[in-house]
Parts: C-alpha cells; sequence; structure tokens
C-alpha cells in the first residue's frame, strides 16, 4: 500500500507504511534421507482428470465432490454452491454417474485409469533411466501421494505434462495446481517444469490425422467430421480462458491435414452443465440439427480427450448415436480416442524430451 507521500501519483521507493499479507503456513511433509547424488534424479509426471475406484455411487460421490468443489471448475462462493452440491448435485447425479459409468467400465478397471497407465508404461520404455510416472487430479492415484513417492526415490527434477492438449483453467490449471499444492510443502522443493498445452504440437496433430484415416480406411466415411471438445462456460472464456480458441485452432490444423473443405468437419462443445451459458455450439445441438440439415451419416473425433473416458464412450458413442438416429441420422462412426496409439506415443515421447532438454 502506498503511502500518503504518493498522492502526487509518484510512488515513494521505500513506502513508509506497508501492510503486509499473511502467509499461508503448511506443515513441511518429511524429507527422505538421501545422499546429494541421490536427490537430483529426474522424473517425467503425467496428470489427468480422475476416475472414480468403481462403477458404483458410493465410489462415485467423494470423486464428484472432490471435482466440483474445486472453484477453477465451478467459480462460485462456497457459501452458495456447497448446499447446492451436498443437498441436490451429489445424491442424484451420483447414482445416475454411476449407472453411465456401468455402461463403459472395462475388465482392467475405469478406461481413463487403464489407458493413461498404458501411456506412462509406453512413455517409460521409451525414456530409459527416467522415471515415468501417471496421477490424478482427483482420485486416485493422487498426485500428493505420487510426488511423495517420487521425492523418496530421489525425484529432484520434474516435467509435468497435464494431458489435456488445450488449456482450461478447469482441466490444465487445475491440475498443475496440485503439483504446486504439494510443492508449498515440500522443504527441500523439487525443481519443476510444465508443459501447460501443446494444441498445435505437429505430432499430436500428425498421430490423430493417421489415426483417422486408418479409421476410415477400415470402417468407412461419413458425410462430415464432427471434431467434438468438452466445453466450458461462456463466462470463462470472456475473462480470459484461451481454451475455446485453442480447441478451434487444433480443429483447423487437423482439417488441414485431412485435407478436409470447410463443409466437410465441424467443431462444437460438449458436457454442458448447470444453467450457466456455454461455449458453442453445442455437440448435443448438433446431433439434433445435422441430420435435419441433409448431414445423415457422421463421424465424431474428440481431440481434446487423449484417452476414452466416460464424456467420449458413453456421452458420444453411446448417448451421441441414439440422439443422432433418433433425428434422422442413418450412420454415426464414433472414432475412439489416441489413447495407447504407437504414433500418439511417437508424439508423447517427443514432446517430452523437448522438454527435458538438459536435464538428460
Amino acid at each position: 500500500m502506498p503511502s500518503e507521500a504518493a498522492s502526487d501519483g509518484i510512488l515513494p521507493l521505500y513506502p513508509t507504511r506497508t501492510i503486509f499479507q499473511k502467509p499461508i503456513m503448511l506443515p513441511f511433509l518429511p524429507e527422505p534421507s538421501l545422499s546429494y547424488t541421490q536427490q537430483n534424479r529426474t522424473a517425467v509426471l503425467l496428470l489427468n482428470l480422475g476416475t472414480p475406484d468403481a462403477p458404483t455411487a458410493d465410489a462415485v460421490r467423494p470423486y464428484l465432490k472432490s471435482f466440483l468443489s474445486d472453484l477453477r471448475v465451478v467459480e462460485l462462493s462456497k457459501w452458495l454452491w456447497q448446499p447446492v452440491l451436498r443437498g441436490i448435485v451429489l445424491p442424484f447425479r451420483a447414482k445416475k454417474s454411476a449407472r453411465a459409468y456401468e455402461k463403459i467400465w472395462l475388465e482392467e478397471g475405469s478406461p481413463l485409469a487403464v489407458y493413461t497407465a498404458r501411456q506412462a508404461a509406453a512413455l517409460a520404455e521409451r525414456l530409459p533411466g527416467l522415471t515415468v510416472r501417471y496421477a490424478m487430479t482427483y482420485g486416485n492415484p493422487s498426485v500428493a501421494n505420487v510426488l511423495s513417492e517420487l521425492k523418496a526415490q530421489g525425484a529432484g527434477r520434474l516435467l509435468v505434462i497435464p494431458m489435456y492438449p488445450q488449456y482450461a483453467a478447469s482441466s490444465s490449471g487445475t491440475a498443475l495446481d496440485k503439483v504446486f499444492g504439494q510443492l508449498l510443502r515440500q522443504r527441500n522443493q523439487m525443481s519443476v517444469r510444465t508443459v501447460s498445452r501443446f494444441y498445435d504440437d505437429a505430432g499430436y496433430i500428425d498421430a490423430m490425422k493417421n489415426h483417422i484415416l486408418r479409421y476410415w480406411a477400415e470402417h468407412g466415411r461419413g458425410q462430415k467430421l464432427m471434431l467434438s471438445f468438452h466445453g466450458v462456460p461462456q463466462k470463462h472464456y470472456d475473462l480470459g480462458d484461451p481454451y475455446p480458441d485453442e480447441c478451434r485452432h487444433t480443429a483447423k490444423l487437423l482439417a488441414e491435414a485431412l485435407e478436409l473443405t470447410e463443409d466437410e468437419y465441424t467443431v462444437s462443445f460438449q458436457s454442458q452443465f448447470g444453467r450457466a451459458k456455454w461455449v458453442t455450439p453445442s455437440t448435443q445441438d448438433l446431433f439434433g440439427k445435422l441430420p435435419k440439415q441433409g448431414v445423415t451419416e457422421l463421424d465424431v473425433f474428440c481431440p481434446g480427450f487423449l484417452a476414452d473416458c466416460l464424456e467420449t464412450m458413453e456421452e458420444i458413442a453411446l448417448m451421441g448415436r441414439e440422439q443422432f438416429y433418433e433425428a434422422g441420422g442413418k450412420s454415426y462412426r464414433y472414432i475412439p480416442c489416441l489413447n495407447d496409439n504407437p504414433d500418439w506415443i511417437d508424439a508423447l515421447v517427443a514432446l517430452a524430451e523437448e522438454n527435458l532438454d538438459g536435464w538428460r
């Protein structure tokens, strides 16, 4: 706060009065007893959103509570939002979400966890000498536990890659918050590098192009390709979140790589929640409109999701198909996410190596 001497518009070099904000003090976590040479190993951490441990309401409820309590996800006062969340949203949405998870659950577990684990394992094989782990922003394995394990293994340098090509405060931002929050509790802090976005990465675009072309070669091709991204509230964009612009740029680069005309693809945003206005056009709205516009053969791909999950497998592959057919559609093809596609693993390796420069 400037002193009275600044009333003429010139701030003094040394203010005569200063109000200090009390720092947030957190208890430091125990540090492993390692020698100097054991404390400088390099690790790579992949971060994804998270998933319940089982497709049951009891497992879904704490996961949703953690997710929907994040102020970056729902930007409302906790005094207004928490009563609604606990009294209305969780009792009903947990049961509904559990039924949805049951439809897509794999033998090995949640698809998101299964495919993220495979990506981490494949990356580890290609980066010998480095420790590669994955963690979830919400749920297990938690960021806190994984970072604690990495610290015990002597990781002193950490590359963090949120598995979201396009940056949004409610996805990449929340993931990185978890990491930085743990750094506040480290007495001997790690050196950290982050990859907050890679929406225009050439390897990522090329992997999607090859993936889609292979799918078309095997299953045929529709009249139009829908590129569906997870949505965000319009308010987030108005306040400076770059996510919708980065999504549209990714779509443009992918369409160019596939040599599509503007009439051969469309960009949309899915998974709207609540009554607030969201970025448009809505994926669900287009499922009803496109058949009436003469598009009866539709292919759908989700570039913003690097691993299949509830939002792609249930919302798009299953529910989307029903909505499109009910509106008069004749042919609907959902193109799976990149998952552990070899081309995507190549791109992920290149992305990691670029950001590990000087650490290997």
